[in-house]
């Protein structure tokens, strides 16, 4: 029988940034460390430890052996905090070889899917979380995913990369990959992309999802997770918290007349304002409270 695992994320993540070099030839001899596959090792270059990414590169190599500076690797990740690395090293004492270099590979797509350097950490917390996940699919314990929707709405293209994760994991490790587990696969990858913050990712995502069910409670009805006025308000409402926190507010010249006109909207306005006050330790002003009115209104309209 299948079963459905409940849990809670709680993650801290590092604010270093590893250096991600594309394309390069290596300046100096490296010694093998560990071979996770043919074209994944880890290596010591000068006393930092480097993770090189090249197709056969690791092919009949053993540790102890030596790498030729000067050869060109499609990749190479640096991890540079202490920290980083000594979690790193932690991890692969115990996760299996060849996830790790699975890992190594997708998060190698990542990166050229962006187009841009990501957080090192990702290499120890997704490589983490898939490793673990893996083992869970395999025993056929699905993961639920509490934040699937308000994901997959905001952080789009970290849900389509996502997808492509899963797709790769699913050829190379023969399971099937479920929307909430490619869900979490994009929250790591919007964190890897947002100085490793992924809790505040996650302290987001629940925020807005309790504002909604708030809102059904009030208004009696189920939201379609599915529209586009969906859509709009989770989006308004991420974004909303990242002006006020960075003291950035948005002008709205029409309150008076949203008041009027849209009075009750306006008022569980007022509450779900107080509702991100109180969790955030902010104030709400009166134009976002304003915007959000417009918002419950539309809400109201295809009740």
């Amino acid at each position: 029988m299948q079963g459905t695992i409940k849990f809670v994320i709680i993650t801290h993540i590092m604010l270093t940034m590893g250096v991600v070099y594309m394309k390069a030839n290596l300046l100096h001899n490296c010694k093998v460390l560990k071979v996770f596959n043919n074209n994944v090792l880890l290596v010591d270059e000068q006393g930092k430890e480097k993770i090189l990414f090249g197709k056969g590169i690791g092919f009949g190599k053993h540790i102890g052996d030596i790498i030729n500076k000067n050869i060109e690797v499609e990749k190479v990740f640096s991890i540079e905090d202490k920290d980083n690395s000594n979690n790193f090293n932690e991890l692969i004492s115990y996760a299996d070889n060849n996830v790790i270099g699975l890992c190594e590979e997708i998060i190698c797509m990542i990166s050229d899917e962006l187009g841009e350097e990501l957080n090192e950490k990702i290499h120890i917390s997704l490589t983490d979380h898939i490793n673990f996940a893996l083992k869970r699919l395999k025993e056929n314990e699905e993961i639920q995913n509490p934040f699937l929707v308000e994901t997959e709405t905001l952080y789009r293209r970290e849900f389509d990369i996502a997808a492509k994760a899963a797709r790769m994991l699913e050829k190379a490790a023969g399971v099937n990959v479920p929307e909430g587990e490619i869900g979490f696969i994009a929250l790591h990858i919007h964190s890897a992309r947002n100085d490793g913050k992924l809790s505040n990712t996650l302290k987001y995502n629940f925020l807005s999802n309790s504002i909604v069910e708030f809102i059904e409670d009030e208004l009696n009805m189920e939201i379609d997770r599915q529209s586009l006025d969906y859509a709009r308000f989770i989006t308004h409402i991420r974004f909303a918290i990242e002006r006020i926190l960075t003291d950035n507010p948005i002008k709205n010249d029409l309150i008076t007349e949203i008041k009027n006109k849209y009075k009750g909207s306006y008022e569980l306005a007022q509450k779900v304002a107080k509702l991100i006050e109180e969790q955030l330790d902010i104030k709400v002003v009166e134009d976002e409270i304003a915007y959000m009115a417009i918002h419950i209104e539309r809400f109201k309209m295809v009740k």
